[in-house]
């Protein structure tokens, strides 16, 4: 029993892994392959922020409360993500 609870929890994290990986793709070009970069020269640096204000910010860029002159680009970035593929990339790239 003991192993395929092991199992199943190696195989959950994996796909959890993969599942952002694939998720921040599409981020990789302006943020950075580590959420690094200064997006356009005019976002913060995404791993620099708390997973709580990252998620604030996804959140307010799909209901459009946020995100000043950024808001025409990353709306329509933030529109087709879940509560949970937000914080999987989180988790993915804030430490």
């Amino acid at each position: 029993m003991k192993k395929l609870v092991m199992a199943v929890t190696v195989v959950a994290c994996s796909i959890s892994f993969s599942s952002a990986t694939e998720l921040y793709t599409k981020c990789v070009q302006c943020h950075g392959a580590n959420g690094e970069k200064v997006a356009l020269g005019k976002s913060k640096i995404i791993k620099d922020m708390s997973k709580a204000d990252f998620v604030a910010a996804m959140k307010g860029y799909q209901d459009g409360s946020y995100g000043g002159p950024m808001k025409a680009i990353m709306k329509p970035q933030a529109a087709g993500l879940s509560d949970a593929d937000i914080q999987a990339i989180a988790d993915f790239i804030i430490k």
